[in-house]
């Protein structure tokens, strides 16, 4: 059976939008297929893309054997996904993976990133607080990884705003005020600058509008710290980061931060550790003590992919 030459003429690869089309299924079963094994495919930067000559011997019920399935291609990203939390960072997370004992390494560059290394296999949750017009972070998982095992659960709400250096003289109170002092920036991938870039156009400014300081800092502890070894004047950052390095904080936004869990692992003892660690006293004790945190809502489910 030959794929109709309309579908994709320019390519030598089908989306999952044309299988669908193709085999007159919606999308959703073309990611059952996907996940089974049963259809060959290849991943290309976390996205699916079909081979033409391979799915034209597949639906002539031939072996594919020049390409393998996701199931022969990805047994370690299904399977032995490493115990690594990845994504934005928060000092309450870094604190809880290390207390509980969980085992489950930090490597909390930005919440895009945690994105990315989702998508390769290099983690089995990632820290987000991706801003989004009806909330927070659900929307990019479910486009992304709509088809794949993620569940996304609140870790909390953490308030953001303006980190201050003491004695700049009166403290800016949103963006527009915030343009007179050195500001410190994040690495791109940050979810706090997708943030930033939301509060900037609230006020109908810009990135060039801002003093910026060469260079970025990669955690909020780090932008904290370029605050107030005086690097910068302000940045946005929160609550919990400012008062651990004596700097003045002005609220600007609370945002929900989740923890986006691969569901195999959900159930294993790394996580189980993590989990129940987080309903302790401990640990809404510590969450007070830094500041700027509600765990109110830890633990509920945004987020199940199908």
């Amino acid at each position: 059976m030959k794929i109709p030459p309309g579908l994709t003429d320019m390519s030598d690869f089908l989306t999952t939008r044309e299988i669908a089309a193709l085999l007159r299924v919606k999308e959703r079963k073309v990611y059952d297929l996907v996940a089974k094994g049963e259809i060959p495919v290849r991943r290309v930067t976390g996205k699916l893309l079909f081979a033409r000559p391979e799915i034209e011997a597949w639906m002539a019920g031939q072996a594919a054997e020049t390409v393998p399935t996701v199931a022969a291609v990805a047994p370690a990203v299904v399977a032995n996904r490493p115990a690594v939390c990845a994504g934005g960072h928060d000092p309450l997370l870094e604190w809880a993976l290390r207390q509980s004992g969980s085992g489950i390494a930090a490597f909390l560059d930005g919440a895009l990133d945690g994105l990315e290394r989702a998508a390769t296999g290099e983690c089995i949750v990632a820290g987000l607080h991706i801003p989004e017009p009806d909330g927070w972070n659900v929307g990019h998982v479910a486009e992304r990884f709509g088809h794949e095992p993620w569940v996304v659960i609140e870790w909390g709400r953490r308030k953001r705003g303006l980190v201050i250096r003491r004695g700049i003289g009166a403290n800016p109170r949103n963006m527009k005020q915030a343009r007179a002092y050195r500001f410190q920036s994040r690495q791109a991938a940050a979810g706090s600058e997708m943030v930033l870039t939301h509060l900037l156009e609230k006020e109908g400014l810009s990135r060039a509008d801002l003093n910026l300081v060469a260079g970025v800092e990669r955690s909020e502890n780090d932008l904290a710290m370029a605050i107030a070894t005086g690097r910068a004047e302000v940045g946005l950052g929160i609550e919990a980061a400012a008062r651990q390095y004596g700097l003045d904080f002005v609220p600007l936004v609370e945002e929900r931060f989740d923890l986006m869990v691969w569901r195999h692992a959900y159930f294993e003892p790394p996580m189980q550790r993590l989990l129940a660690f987080c309903h302790s006293e401990v640990f809404r004790s510590r969450a007070s003590e830094l500041g700027g945190y509600d765990v109110s809502g830890f633990g509920t489910v945004h987020y199940n992919s199908a």
